[in-house]
């Protein structure tokens, strides 16, 4: 099992390049199921994930070429319109082929979600929309079961809770619906418009996307395309921490400034320096930063992918921050990891409170989950000493190559065995 070995002390100066977003990707490649012809995606991230997927698109009969950032999908026919566990188990993005298989062939079967264990992730918000389309699903021995032999209808779909695989996912079932269907209390994400665009360029009628309230006109059918994914505002808000907590200069290229703003915003007020030039963000922090308290939101909110970072930074700040998780109840398992380099952080309910301390310690710790595995990465960053991070694989999930990146602008960073 792979490890990171970090030496921290050194701080990060060039440039580095953002990824293609693996949230962006996944929902697209899923919604090539959607049509008989090929459809040519760029920019995917080489991560686990990805993988996953491909092999999961295989699996249901399509064919995939893959090379170099760009992957075709051909789904001439959809033998096996299912997902199954062995091949799903380690990916929660495995619910996103529900719609989409049900709306082309009239049914699916699909595993429920795994992935990372930071709180539930209820798929009955896709059941219930589905239904609203006129799927009749049933749940039984881990496999969610949808039956529309006669198609899909539109119809009126409104979320309890904002879900945004729950609105892409019901957004790809809609398209092959027939008539209108209205999805409100819609998620508002990127990753959201992105595929809305990349369904649009396939041939949906799409209204609405990056509002709370979406309108699809179904049609008959869908045809190939071509299509960039956005960038990954995850990554990218992971670079910029990184380059703040090692109290370096970094520039965060391939970026879409936008989509990290809210983070920007509360780096701002603690005392670093960022600034937009010619499409990437610049970072600059010389010294310790104010402690600043953050909450997570749906976007454009604060995004819950990037606390577990944050927090990571505040663990070196002058004062008291709190940090307080609406999004998933389950998401401070790296503070037990991050007490143990030093952090002090004392964990109420779903607010962690956050007392700086002017220097942390490398340890040997264990990553939890994918966002955890970055927390760890960048207190390591700036800790006395060696850290070695064990269960990166977790990190593989959603990063392409990341040590290498940071490598190549400082970091004392390599992987092991």
């Amino acid at each position: 099992m792979d490890k990171f070995r970090i030496v921290g002390g050194t701080p990060l100066n060039g440039e580095v390049q953002v990824s293609g977003s693996k949230n962006s990707a996944l929902p697209a490649l899923a919604a090539c199921l959607l049509t008989h012809e090929p459809v040519t995606l760029r920019r995917i991230p080489q991560v686990k994930d990805i993988i996953t997927m491909e092999k999961l698109l295989a699996f249901t009969g399509a064919a995939i070429q893959d090379g170099s950032g760009t992957v075709e999908v051909h789904a001439r026919s959809l033998e096996k319109p299912e997902a199954p566990y062995d091949v799903v188990k380690t990916m929660r993005a495995s619910s996103l082929v529900l719609g989409p298989l049900v709306a082309r062939t009239g049914r699916a079967r699909v595993s429920m979600p795994g992935g990372c264990a930071i709180g539930a992730r209820p798929i009955n918000l896709h059941v219930q929309a589905l239904e609203q389309l006129g799927a009749s699903i049933e749940q039984s021995y881990g496999y969610v079961e949808a039956q529309a032999p006669d198609g899909l209808r539109g119809g009126e779909i409104h979320f309890d809770r904002i879900t945004v695989t729950g609105t892409e996912d019901v957004l790809m079932a809609a398209v092959l619906a027939r008539g209108e269907t209205v999805i409100s209390n819609a998620a508002r994400e990127p990753e959201v418009q992105d595929l809305a665009n990349l369904l649009t360029k396939m041939g949906a009628q799409i209204e609405g996307a990056g509002t709370s309230t979406i309108r699809v006109a179904g049609v008959e059918r869908l045809h190939g395309a071509d299509h960039t994914v956005i960038p990954d505002r995850i990554e990218a808000g992971t670079f910029l921490l990184a380059g703040a907590i090692s109290k370096g200069e970094l520039i965060v290229n391939g970026c879409v400034p936008e989509h990290v703003w809210a983070l920007v915003i509360k780096m701002r007020q603690a005392g670093a320096e960022v600034e937009e030039i010619d499409g990437a963000l610049r970072v600059r922090c010389s010294r310790r930063p104010k402690a600043t308290d953050v909450t997570t939101e749906e976007y454009p909110g604060f995004a819950t992918d990037l606390q577990a970072q944050y927090m990571a930074w505040m663990a070196t700040a002058q004062g008291i921050s709190f940090v307080t998780e609406t999004i998933f109840e389950n998401r401070f398992m790296h503070a037990l990891e991050l007490a143990r380099m030093g952090a002090n952080i004392r964990i109420e309910g779903r607010q962690a409170i956050v007392a700086g301390e002017e220097k942390l310690m490398g340890a040997q710790v264990i990553a939890s989950d994918l966002r955890a595995s970055a927390s760890l990465v960048l207190a390591a960053l700036v800790a006395d000493g060696e850290t070695i991070i064990d269960r990166v694989y977790h990190m593989d999930r959603g990063y392409e190559r990341i040590e290498g990146k940071l490598a190549s602008v400082g970091a004392k960073i390599e992987r092991i065995q």
